[in-house]
């Protein structure tokens, strides 16, 4: 970033003023500390607050089903039946999706989400059965890609490619992909990798990856948990096979939440394609035929199993609202790329040497969250501990990295400014 940051409060008290975006902090419900005052909250990346008005869409929803009970599937005001399809437009929106076909549909969990999309891309044959993931994946992902494999009768040991950084490095670079794709592609199946790395916070460079893995023959597909919300998505223009993510995170929906998943147009207009089908899935004008023989929903909605949880979905939509009242992803990336470059300028000025940042310094090579290690002598447990005491609530991760993540929607500079001087105590 070059935009030029100035030590003091008052600096990140101008910076607040000027941004116009702050007013949607107003939209969130923010903890407050034993003390009465309001934390420093910069947990998003593990779990989104509570709009203020998620409370009013799910009340609308209990509501209906007091007073229409199961009528409410067809009558009053966004009945359950399509209410999914509410939700079609803003999500296709955040992530990058074409308008043309219901590339993404908000179902189930993102690791059921992730199988199914597994038993139809993941076809593997003896010669490409393998499936590249990183070395240090986020468990779900690895105990899912390791199940499949054995499902299909593969060695897990042998069929799991691991992506590791380059020597004294944290993060994986684009080279590192390109060389093994080079070198192992032919026997790779598919390759699975993050938007954003959950430990590093390093953001996977999408387009490139893609392409290299097409170009290589396999298919591809990313869990955007720590991406969707956090990042600019173009998945359909970027030609991504796949994609799963939660909507609990940056997208505030409440915890265990329905998950979200992207099917390209190119996949999801083949009715024929292999898939576990369920009879949500089903063409909607002869779904209430009843009828044996399964015709799947052209895109993304042919992926369905079950009727969804409508006040589940109640509450991203609630989200998802707010989401496009801020104008989408664009200006949130804006103001994230300026909050995260500030508390990272912050920390060099402050801290200095005390921290070592291990997330990519390049603001295109992450989202909101930076993750550190404490190297002065006393331990990062302990100063996490001290920043909890404090009012702050980030993220602690074994065996000694402290995550944190400042959200665009309801964070400021302030905050910022006011985390970087508990931090420099704590130390």
């Amino acid at each position: 970033m070059n935009e030029p940051f100035q030590p003091g409060r008052d600096f990140a008290a101008a910076l607040d003023r000027g941004d116009p975006l702050g007013r949607f902090r107003d939209e969130f419900h923010i903890p407050r500390s034993e003390n009465g005052e309001e934390e420093i909250y910069f947990a998003g990346n593990s779990l989104g607050l509570l709009p203020k008005r998620t409370p009013k869409y799910v009340d609308e929803e209990l509501e209906k089903w007091e007073r229409l009970a199961v009528k409410a599937h067809f009558s009053g005001e966004n009945p359950w039946m399509p209410y999914h399809e509410l939700l079609a437009e803003p999500m296709a929106k955040l992530v990058g999706a074409s308008a043309s076909v219901s590339e993404v549909v908000t179902m189930n969990s993102l690791t059921v989400n992730l199988h199914l999309m597994m038993a139809s891309f993941y076809r593997p044959t003896r010669k490409r059965h393998r499936i590249l993931i990183e070395d240090h994946a986020f468990p779900s992902d690895d105990d899912a890609v390791e199940s499949e494999a054995s499902f299909h009768g593969f060695d897990p040991a042998e069929a799991l490619v691991r992506l590791r950084p380059g020597e004294r490095k944290h993060t994986i670079d684009i080279a590192d992909v390109a060389e093994v794709l080079e070198r192992e592609g032919k026997s790779i199946a598919l390759v699975l990798l993050p938007g954003v790395q959950y430990y590093t916070g390093q953001a996977f460079e999408i387009e490139t990856i893609t392409r290299l893995a097409c170009d290589a023959g396999c298919v591809v597909g990313f869990d955007l948990a720590h991406a969707a919300g956090n990042l600019v998505l173009r998945l359909h223009e970027w030609n991504v096979d796949f994609a799963v993510w939660c909507t609990y995170k940056y997208l505030n929906s409440g915890p265990g939440s329905v998950g979200g998943c992207f099917v390209h147009e190119r996949h999801g207009m083949q009715q024929d394609l292999p898939r576990l089908a369920g009879w949500w899935g089903h063409d909607k004008e002869s779904r209430f035929r009843m009828e044996p023989g399964f015709r799947p929903i052209l895109g993304a909605e042919g992926w369905q199993l079950s009727n969804p949880p409508i006040l589940s979905l109640a509450a991203i939509r609630a989200s998802l609202d707010v989401f496009m009242e801020a104008g989408g992803m664009e200006p949130l990336r804006e103001k994230s790329l300026r909050l995260t470059a500030y508390l990272e300028w912050l920390l060099a000025r402050e801290i200095g040497e005390s921290v070592e940042i291990f997330t990519p310094a390049d603001p295109r090579r992450r989202g909101c969250q930076l993750s550190f290690r404490v190297k002065s002598k006393a331990s990062g447990r302990t100063v996490f501990e001290k920043l909890e005491a404090s009012g702050v609530t980030c993220d602690w991760r074994e065996p000694d990295v402290i995550r944190v993540a400042p959200v665009p929607l309801y964070n400021r500079y302030e905050e910022v400014y006011r985390f970087v001087e508990i931090l420099r105590n704590a130390l």
